[in-house]
């Protein structure tokens, strides 16, 4: 889905960084398996550049994007992070992966804020297989479910999480497996 741009007091903010891409990722051989290429259809969902309300907030009228499932509030921060997403999936074969229930996975982008403050961006996933045949046969979905700063405002814990690489991820569900994350 290309997401429209938002506008807030003049200020029209593009979010065509976010539009969909494909993207091809090969393994190398190793001693679980031999090199394998994976292509990715990547989507972004709105929750990269939105936010819920926090308890007790009344957000103006014009703070609110509309999506085509749900309505949520433009969070600025959330926007201007998004920016570091495509980066970010197409450098995940170099990340640290981790599995959490429910078949869902997340990245942590480590990044400095104002004042040279470390700050961890955690980015969450889901990796179907594409439906349908022909072109879409043999690849991946990657959806990029929700992404944000880890702030007191969304400071609850990190979910229980198992670390797992790229290449476990896209091969097991490529061949319809279930992949253990605990707690399902």
């Amino acid at each position: 889905m290309k997401w429209r741009p938002f506008t807030y007091r003049g200020t029209t903010y593009d979010l065509s960084h976010l539009d969909p891409f494909q993207w091809r990722y090969t393994t190398t051989t190793n001693e679980k398996r031999p090199g394998c290429a994976y292509t990715f259809q990547v989507t972004f969902n709105m929750h990269c550049f939105t936010r819920e309300p926090l308890s007790g907030e009344r957000a103006s009228k014009d703070l609110w994007y509309k999506g085509p499932k749900e309505k949520r509030i433009f969070c600025f921060e959330r926007y201007e992070l998004s920016h570091r997403l495509p980066a970010i999936i197409r450098g995940l074969q170099d990340r640290e992966c981790y599995c959490i229930p429910h078949s869902n996975f997340f990245v942590i982008d480590p990044f400095y804020g104002a004042g040279g403050r470390s700050m961890e961006y955690e980015v969450y996933f889901r990796v179907p297989r594409a439906n349908g045949a022909g072109r879409e046969k043999g690849r991946l979905r990657l959806i990029v479910q929700s992404a944000y700063r880890r702030t007191r405002d969304y400071e609850t814990t990190q979910p229980k999480k198992i670390l797992i690489a790229l290449d476990e991820i896209a091969h097991g569900k490529l061949r319809g497996e279930k992949i253990d994350c605990g707690g399902e």
